[in-house]
């Protein structure tokens, strides 16, 4: 019960969140191509971890993750009016690493495929 109750919640924090972040936010550390991939509420709903996927270098996503920290008062505010809960999680931003992940096996998948095809 209290798990489909996270999960709607974080669901909808990340909805709001990307809401934010491409429309609202003017910080030039935060590129574009910045994106929510996921959140994790904690079981009490006091922190939310969001992830976020950046497209550029090591340093440019160190920006970005600076900037989404120095506005996690602001984004935490906003989530708070757009959201009906009686607490608004305090939100600590990750870089998430999946995506580069799975392009990584992808490359070496395509590298194992094309010398088999030899």
């Amino acid at each position: 019960m209290g798990f489909d109750r996270t999960s709607r919640l974080s669901e909808e924090i990340r909805k709001i969140v990307s809401n934010i972040i491409q429309n609202e936010l003017k910080d030039p550390r935060i590129p574009m191509l910045t994106s929510i991939t996921h959140v994790d509420v904690t079981k009490d709903l006091r922190y939310a971890k969001v992830y976020v996927s950046v497209l550029g270098d090591a340093d440019k996503k160190e920006k970005c993750i600076e900037g989404l920290k120095s506005a996690s008062g602001y984004i935490r505010k906003e989530v708070g009016s757009k959201l009906k809960a009686r607490y608004i999680p305090e939100m600590v931003f990750e870089i998430d690493k999946s995506i580069e992940h799975g392009m990584h096996i992808s490359n070496i998948l395509k590298e194992i495929n094309h010398d088999d095809t030899k």
